[in-house]
């Protein structure tokens, strides 16, 4: 009886592996397609980048260089998030152009508050190191740099700019993880008494006064074996080094900025500008400024510095100045495209990366792998779906092939944009948007070549042939 039964299942099973043979066969057939076919959209969209980058294009495409900056993101940092609460912990000095001796009054103005940390955005020393009064005349004014050194070593909580910097062997055969290999600190009469850390924001601009765009920061880095703090790190640290715990524990060697609002200094002095919305950002009264002649005057709230963090910086040589000198573009700014007016100066910034660390307030991003993975799948599904519909559906094929497309890449910007304002998580999906514009047309061109096409042209060719 078991004898029998089994002789039943296993004819069975033959004649179920036998029917099934062909369909098999078939189904790794149609995903195989669908495989090459988006592996031949990632080597398209690899030839494209290398004939781009040879900028042969450039002065017909005004349009692409205009969008070079943007993110989707971008627009949700600048119209989507809620207002932000003024910052009340960090204070911002301006420090215009004044002289040394003026930078000391204010030090000494504002120590008498009892702030907990002052940080200055400014670097003191002599270019190059040349310390003599030819190619450093600001030597000449002994009594201002005097008075700045004993004002930092009464106030005896300041941190002052340093300069990483990268030797000319390094930028000619730079290591693969090593990007800055010195630093440059002001002159040892001042950092004698006060910390130093980096200022330096990761920027395409090749000197101070181009165009800059900031995205980014270094949380610290390794110069020869030892770490050195950036600006606003070293400043937390001095403030409450307990939150920077979680920001080296996440070990991201380059953070996204959580910029969460700027400080707009406005002093309209034209009757035709004074009722127009001249503001660069949404959000401009994130944190709480101060003029230079506010402060020599001593016209502010006793309670303005105290137990604060205090940013002195270049914010214009007076409040309202439209110099673009240490100006810098940001998310936040109005016009997410096309920029045309940078919209916050460098000590702002800083400002900035001090309020995310202060409340721990860190933008998560996707992983590259994933970033690829998704792009891979998206496209082998997209083909798929293609397929099925020229089958099924051939009279409609064109129609919904490009309409499934402009869907797809609809839905990708608004999840893009909406993991963003609600969970602070970056997606770059770029990838799947560019794999899904070109899986299509990729299809398209390497339907032709297929051998189940033939096939089938062949059954028509031959089935017209016979007589009716």
């Amino acid at each position: 009886m078991v004898k029998i039964w089994l002789k039943s299942f296993y004819a069975k099973a033959g004649s179920w592996l036998s029917r099934n043979n062909d369909k098999n066969k078939r189904l790794l057939l149609f995903w195989f397609r669908a495989v090459y076919v988006t592996a031949f959209s990632f080597f398209l969209m690899w030839a494209f980048s290398g004939l781009f980058s040879l900028n042969l294009f450039n002065a017909f495409d005004p349009v692409g260089q205009a969008l070079s900056d943007f993110e989707l993101t971008d627009y949700a940092f600048s119209n989507l998030r809620e207002d932000p609460k003024a910052e009340e912990r960090i204070v911002l000095v301006n420090i215009g152009h004044i002289s040394r001796a003026e930078v000391a009054q204010e030090i000494n103005i504002i120590r008498k508050y009892k702030p907990k940390v002052i940080g200055i955005d400014a670097f003191y020393n002599c270019e190059g190191g040349l310390r003599d009064s030819v190619n450093c005349p600001q030597l000449l004014d002994t009594l201002s740099n005097l008075m700045l050194s004993d004002a930092i070593e009464q106030a005896g909580n300041v941190v002052l700019d340093s300069k990483l910097l990268q030797k000319t062997a390094t930028a000619l055969n730079p290591p693969s993880d090593v990007y800055f290999d010195s630093a440059e600190y002001s002159d040892p009469m001042f950092t004698r008494y006060a910390t130093s850390a980096f200022a330096n924001f990761p920027s395409e601009a090749e000197y101070q006064e181009d165009v800059k765009q900031c995205r980014t920061f270094f949380p610290r880095i390794s110069v020869n074996g030892k770490y050195e703090n950036s600006f606003a790190v070293e400043l937390v640290r001095r403030y409450d080094s307990t939150k920077l715990k979680k920001l080296f524990d996440r070990g991201i060697d380059e953070e996204i900025i959580n910029y969460r609002g700027n400080v707009e200094l406005m002093n309209v002095k034209l009757k035709e500008l004074a009722n127009k919305d001249i503001e660069t950002t949404n959000f401009h009264v994130m944190f709480y400024a101060i003029d230079i002649n506010k402060v020599m005057a001593g016209d502010f709230d006793s309670l303005l510095f105290k137990d604060k963090i205090v940013l002195m910086g270049y914010l214009g040589n007076y409040f309202g100045d439209p110099s673009w000198e240490d100006k810098w573009f940001t998310p936040l700014n109005k016009k997410v495209a096309g920029r045309a007016n940078p919209d916050m100066f460098g000590v702002v910034i800083h400002a900035n990366i001090i309020s995310m660390i202060l409340n721990q307030d860190y933008v998560d991003q996707i992983p590259d792998w994933a970033t690829y993975l998704t792009a891979i799948i998206l496209g082998i599904l997209t083909v798929a779906l293609f397929r099925i519909i020229d089958k099924k559906l051939p009279m409609w094929y064109d129609a919904m092939q490009v309409s499934i497309q402009v869907v797809q890449i609809i839905l990708i910007s608004i999840v893009m944009v909406w993991a963003f304002v609600l969970f602070t998580y970056k997606i770059d999906l770029t990838l799947s948007m560019a794999v899904c514009a070109l899986v299509g047309p990729s299809y398209d061109f390497l339907k032709p070549l297929e051998g189940e096409d033939k096939e089938n042209k062949s059954v028509e060719n031959s089935s017209s042939s016979l007589p009716k």
